[in-house]
């Protein structure tokens, strides 16, 4: 059986010429399908494209009754149309009647076609349409036939991209591309933000799609695999990581896949189609895509993100264009879209007209989501295909607050997140009237509210919340947002400014943490089977005891005559932090030594984050000058679930027996030595759970600045008696229930506690 006649080169500058054409979109479409049917061998050949609502509806047709356009419509996922578009994937058939998923439509008379081939129109991995041929023998279509057939749906899905075909929607409706999409992720930042969306790394447009020469585009295609490669190499080589913000094990995964013949193989196979490098690159790019999203396979999925970054640095190396983000001005009310990025990037941009964030990649504890926060951007992470879906200056809305993201949103959902936005700014005034106001209980106990901080940004936040300090400074962000290790001197020159921007209110800076995942772009990453049990935080200064000793350094040269407050993390024994508070006492000695000034008072804490510590709540309490609970960690490793793994994550309730028994032990161990103790964990920036933490018996607590005024908002209102005697009876009669959290959120009602 013969295949394509003049073989796909002849059919695509065919193509090319009626593109070219200024006739209607719906004469482009019939012209089209009738030279795609020609060129085929076909009698049939149909275009269906995706509507907002799933459904997929026939757009043009030669051979079918033309009665049957704009009439016959697939539901999502009906027929074989329905199952190419659900799948994304080519069937091939000889008898597609017989197909179980088969579906008749009397108004197209197609009962008479035997045969059936039908590819799915992508774009960037996402469905646009179907384009399907049908011939009445029974045969089977042959590679070069669906070959030809792809390479054709290519064609289209840029046409339908570029607004060609959204004219001919039905009346109310539109097509899928412009459809609006609700999608979910994870809450990495509060609030709601409504604007348009800017690409982090936008998308290279392809205007050239059809090859003159395909033996010249082959070449060029080598050539920019081989450009790409030698850069890749260089990096590695170099070691000059923090150059580009990619971690070397990312540059590794992008030299295995740069060298992966396979790959290489089946872009030359499309550029013989007839397509341009760029357009080859584009098409099996978007063909995997499509294929791994659809993948259960977490690893799989992992390594989307890889072929992403790859084909995106093939194709500015064949349009001459230089890799990495182009930082153009902002729009008005911008909203971020990226894959993922580091905090460093986010900092460039101009907060002033940052509306929110949307990440595909991107955890409430990871670096990027700590920053968001501190600049009061809302953000949601882990949204799927987020940078596909997405175009730039689409309208996009984050709730930040619902892990929820609008994109291309409904005027009457546009209108009621507005509300829910203008809802908010009027409880946000309320909170700010409470600034003035002392964080006193209804039965007059003081609770000190602090917040967290970890970039100069941050201390602004003070004087807004009248906090009555910073519990806790993050100083790895810092080292994160630097593009080499900051010096003794640009260390002391940060909490420096720190403290004067505090006006003598009290700051607790953290050692460094990091590891886990948290890594620095300049130093060596170590593979972990768990990182997060492995080699960070404390474990790291304590093996590297002149990365600590330089930070200890910098901290007590800027507390000079001042007080001076240092917890370190991640200490899992006693001996741990005597090992550290030795290194601690020997720089205040070589101080003494060299007759620089030191601090006037320093205290040297502990983060109780890991379990093993719980068994040594005495001795840890007469050692340290105080404790602060990190109940993110404690709680991964109190239960044994990743709090970064949402298949188990959401396993246990912090506000279960199990947890506010283990923090009931510390703040008592605590209290009985005499040891100041707080919360610095996200349980302290949520009402509820800061509700529960005060019936245990916690006085003190940092948190963000946007959690701030709720938190007040509740202790205001809070009689601690009535609260520590429920509690204590909760506690002791618990009947086997795992959580407390309804019955807490029952109280909080009783009690007219606004939680």
């Amino acid at each position: 059986m013969r295949g394509a006649l003049g073989g796909p080169g002849v059919l695509l500058r065919r193509l090319r010429e009626v593109m070219a054409a200024p006739v209607s979109p719906q004469e482009r479409l019939d012209r089209l399908v009738v030279l795609i049917a020609g060129n085929l061998v076909a009698e049939v050949c149909s275009v269906y494209v995706l509507l907002e609502d799933g459904s997929l509806e026939l757009y043009a047709t030669e051979g079918l009754n033309r009665e049957a356009v704009h009439l016959t419509r697939m539901r999502a996922g009906e027929g074989l149309v329905g199952l190419i578009a659900s799948e994304a994937e080519p069937v091939a058939l000889s008898d597609a009647q017989s197909h179980p998923a088969f579906s008749y439509r009397p108004e197209t008379g197609e009962e008479i076609y035997h045969s059936f081939l039908g590819v799915p129109i992508l774009r960037g991995g996402a469905v646009m349409g179907v384009l399907v041929i049908q011939n009445r023998a029974s045969r089977l279509y042959n590679e070069e036939e669906v070959e030809t057939l792809q390479t054709t749906a290519m064609i289209m899905a840029e046409m339908i991209a570029a607004g060609g075909l959204k004219s001919l929607a039905p009346p109310g409706s539109m097509i899928g591309l412009d459809r609006p999409i609700h999608g979910v992720g994870v809450k990495l930042a509060d609030g709601v933000g409504l604007g348009y969306a800017v690409l982090h790394e936008p998308r290279v447009a392809i205007t050239n799609l059809i090859a003159e020469n395909p033996a010249r585009e082959v070449k060029r295609l080598e050539a920019a695999i081989a450009e790409m490669r030698t850069a890749i190499d260089e990096l590695i080589e170099r070691g000059d990581v923090a150059h580009t913000g990619e971690h070397r094990d990312v540059l590794e995964t992008f030299r295995m896949f740069a060298h992966d013949q396979g790959w290489l193989r089946r872009m030359r196979e499309v550029v013989m189609t007839g397509l341009t490098a760029e357009a080859a690159v584009e098409r099996v790019q978007s063909d995997t895509r499509a294929k791994m999203l659809r993948q259960t396979d977490p690893y799989l999925r992992e390594r989307l993100h890889d072929l992403d970054d790859l084909a995106n640095r093939l194709l500015r190396t064949l349009m001459g264009k230089a890799n990495g983000v182009a930082h153009e001005k902002l729009p008005e009310n911008a909203i971020l879209i990226a894959r993922s990025m580091g905090p460093a990037a986010l900092l460039d941009y101009d907060r002033a007209r940052l509306r929110g964030l949307i990440l595909e990649e991107g955890g409430p504890t990871s670096h990027i989501a700590i920053v968001a926060r501190a600049l009061g951007i809302p953000a949601v992470g882990e949204v799927v295909n987020a940078t596909a879906l997405i175009q730039s200056g689409d309208a996009v809305i984050v709730d930040g607050q619902a892990g929820e993201v609008q994109i291309r949103p409904q005027p009457d959902v546009e209108n009621a997140y507005k509300d829910k936005a203008r809802l908010r700014a009027r409880k946000q005034e309320q909170y700010r009237k409470l600034k003035d106001l002392p964080a006193v209980t209804k039965d007059g106990l003081e609770i000190n509210l602090q917040i967290n901080a970890g970039l100069l940004v941050d201390m602004h936040s003070l004087d807004e919340t009248a906090a009555a300090g910073i519990g806790l400074f993050r100083t790895e962000l810092q080292f994160m947002v630097a593009q080499h290790m900051p010096t003794t001197t640009e260390q002391q020159s940060l909490y420096g400014a720190v403290l004067k921007a505090a006006q003598g209110r009290p700051v607790v800076f953290r050692t460094l943490d990091i590891g886990g995942d948290k890594v620095l772009p300049y130093m060596e990453r170590v593979e972990e089977e768990n990182p997060a049990l492995g080699w960070r935080a404390i474990r790291i200064g304590l093996d590297k005891p002149r990365l600590l000793r330089g930070q200890i350094r910098a901290m007590l040269r800027a507390g000079a005559g001042q007080d001076m407050r240092i917890m370190l993390p991640m200490v899992a024994t006693v001996d741990e932090f005597l090992r550290a508070r030795f290194i601690v006492r020997r720089e205040l000695a070589m101080m003494e030594k060299q007759e620089r000034p030191a601090p006037t008072n320093l205290e040297l804490g502990v983060m109780v984050e890991v379990p093993s510590l719980l068994f040594e709540l005495a001795e840890i309490s007469r050692e340290a000058d105080f404790l602060s609970i990190g109940t993110n960690d404690l709680m991964q490793f109190l239960f044994a679930a990743d709090r970064e793994n949402r298949r188990v994550s959401e396993r246990f309730d912090p506000l279960c027996v199990a947890a506010l028994r283990a923090l009931r032990t510390i703040v008592e161990a605590a209290g009985e030595a005499g040891c100041p103790v707080s919360v610095c964990g996200e349980m302290g920036g949520k009402p509820l759970e800061t509700m529960a933490l005060i019936g245990l018996g916690y006085r003190s607590f940092s948190m963000s600045a946007a959690s701030f005024g709720p938190v007040k908002a509740m202790l205001r209102a809070l009689d601690v008696r009535k609260l520590r005697e429920r509690m204590d009876w909760m506690l002791a009669s618990s009947d086997g229930a795992s959580s407390l959290r309804s019955q807490l959120s029952a109280l909080a009602t009783e009690l007219k506690v606004p939680v």
